[in-house]
């Protein structure tokens, strides 16, 4: 078995279509550090010229005065100040364009591969996890490669280019510089081993307490109309302090990091001030060389104590980019079809064969499930809670996959077509209307997105919404705030069979849509629907029987069984389960229902 690639790979991977980009932020990376080692160079040699004046390095290039050779460090001086600030722009430009850019599409793919996935996944997963991962998760990826990157390539640039002169110009006291540096190494992989699970579980932390705050921003009103304040307080305070308390012990941890790496360096820095002393004052090395070698140490130790801070941001990004790849390498369990489905060309017939279904680590809900919708009906369903109605509209809607038999959709098996071309043949008015924030118009419009005014208007008047959204401050420009807090449950409803009422769909479903409606919109809605499902295939579910007792067709349901079907006239003569519904709603005595 292959074992699985590290967050490292996986987000170097994800880097490969801006492999132009890394390469020229990385080389401005490092053309700015050696530029930036260049200064203690300099000190070097301006030493050298003071002390050693006619016979210094620079006079065997044929500068042989003190002032020229001065002046020619002054001109060199000015030109790597330049290039150093002109590198360091650069490589802050290219790398934060490049943090951006990856920022950008790693939220867009992951947000597209989630929106891919069956309503399961969203139903075992809190929305606060995922909203941590696509917010927090991919900013923090985007902080490394803002920073972490470019600091990285500079740590070992600075190594690579300071330990090399150091080795040519004394090797001696290159060795002593260097037995520092395996320590600090060593001290910085343990460390991170260290601090990989504590950043893991800090991850882990913040999606739960993410989570606990889009839960209760959600249900503010259940929170007020209990006087629960106090009690959601505690329950905050208690995630957020074990956010805090996770967070401590990393911080505790990575901290320890920088006092203890100082402690090698000083061990370095005063051998080679001895050392290297002692070699000057007994001609072995040049004073000028001795003075680079001092300066040129700071350079080679001290970015090491940053060593810490940079693992801490890259432990912190590798965790952060192990839930943003986990989540994007979910797999998609509901691929779609390769055949299109021409909107003209939908007939509307609705075919359920032996179709068998249960939810994940239940018993199975539909078993041998067969049902026949011809095209241009409308047909009831009704049945008690759980009795596996409104299952049947998201097997159609391919919202969960088939356990076995097969849906059709003018003769074709669902899995087969392209599934946005299944969807917008479909058009859904759920019980729990779902209202974006925006205008009024904007969600009639939702889906329909091009269709003009005067269309939204007529669909909001077939769908006898035009009276109430005229009256509102700004009419069809009124905001209805997140989830359509502002609008009252019938105005939400009527709204959203103005929405489907505009996409015009072949197959239209209303799934309890008026459950939870006053009797006034229900009649609203009635009159409505006489308009709107003749030449479209319709399936009503519902409660209230008074709101299918037109159908061509009712289907009474029961434990995943079809157990009655025909008119209304013919199940009320039949005197079995739906007359039982009846006389439960209507409040009537067996012998009653059988006389209406």
């Amino acid at each position: 078995m292959a074992s699985q690639p590290s967050p490292l790979q996986r987000l170097l991977g994800s880097l490969r279509p801006h492999r132009r980009l890394v390469w020229l932020a990385a080389s401005c990376s490092v053309l700015n550090k050696l530029f930036d080692l260049a200064p203690p160079v300099l000190i070097g040699l301006a030493v050298d010229v003071v002390v050693q004046q006619n016979t210094s390095w620079l006079a065997a290039f044929g500068v042989t005065t003190v002032p020229a050779q001065l002046g020619v460090l002054a001109a060199l001086s000015f030109v790597i100040w330049s290039a150093e600030s002109l590198f360091e722009y650069l490589y802050a430009l290219l790398w934060r364009n490049l943090a951006q850019t990856v920022q950008h599409e790693l939220r867009l793919e992951a947000y597209s591969h989630l929106q891919r996935l069956e309503m399961g996944f969203f139903e075992a997963s809190s929305s606060g996890r995922l909203l941590a991962i696509l917010n927090d998760d991919i900013n923090q990826l985007e902080r490394f490669l803002d920073h972490g990157a470019n600091e990285i390539l500079q740590l070992i640039t600075t190594v690579l280019a300071v330990g090399g002169a150091m080795v040519w110009l004394s090797p001696t006291v290159a060795g002593v510089s260097f037995i520092p540096i395996p320590l600090i190494l060593w001290g910085s992989l343990s460390f991170q081993k260290r601090l990989q699970p504590r950043y893991r579980e800090v991850r882990e932390r913040a999606g739960d307490l993410a989570s606990r705050l889009a839960n209760n921003l959600g249900g503010m009103l259940t929170i007020k109309s209990y006087a629960a304040e106090p009690w959601e307080n505690q329950r905050l305070a208690e995630q957020s302090q074990a956010y805090r308390i996770s967070n401590a012990k990393a911080i505790r941890f990575s901290a320890a990091f920088i006092p203890l790496i100082r402690f090698a360096i000083l061990f370095a820095f005063l051998a080679i001030l001895v050392i290297g002393g002692l070699q000057a004052w007994s001609g072995a090395i040049a004073v000028g060389t001795y003075s680079f070698l001092v300066f040129i140490t700071q350079r080679l130790l001290w970015p090491l104590t940053s060593l810490g801070r940079t693992l801490d941001d890259y432990q912190r990004a590798m965790a952060s980019s192990q839930r943003v790849l986990d989540l994007i390498d979910t797999p998609i369990t509901i691929p779609s079809g390769d055949r299109p489905l021409p909107l003209g060309r939908v007939q509307g017939a609705i075919a359920f064969r032996h179709v068998d279904f249960a939810y994940s680590g239940r018993e199975p809900l539909l078993q041998n499930f067969n049902l026949e919708v011809p095209a241009g009906s409308t047909i009831g369903i009704v049945g008690a809670t759980g009795s596996g109605k409104s299952t049947i509209v998201k097997l159609l809607l391919r919202l969960y996959e088939l356990q076995g038999g097969a849906i059709e959709l003018d003769g074709i098996p669902i899995q087969q077509l392209q599934l946005a071309d299944l969807r917008r043949a479909i058009g859904l008015v759920s019980q729990e209307v779902f209202l974006f924030h925006g205008t009024v118009a904007e969600n009639i419009a939702y889906g329909s997105f091009e269709a003009p005014r005067a269309a939204i208007a007529r669909a909001a008047d077939l769908a006898e919404a035009a009276r109430f959204i005229e009256a509102l401050p700004q009419g069809y420009d009124t905001v209805v705030g997140e989830r359509g807090q502002r609008l009252s449950g019938g105005q939400r409803q009527r709204i959203a069979l103005a929405r489907a009422i505009l996409k015009n769909p072949p197959v239209l479903i209303l799934d309890e849509a008026t459950a939870a409606v006053d009797n006034e919109t229900e009649a609203a809605i009635q009159r409505s629907l006489d308009h709107i499902t003749a030449e479209r295939t319709t399936l009503v579910i519902a409660h209230r029987l008074s709101t299918v007792r037109h159908a061509d067709q009712i289907v009474v349901m029961d434990q995943g069984r079809i157990v009655e079907r025909g008119s209304h006239d013919q199940l009320i003569a039949a005197a079995g389960a739906y007359v039982n519904l009846w006389r439960v709603q209507a409040g009537l005595r067996a012998d009653e229902a059988l006389r209406l």
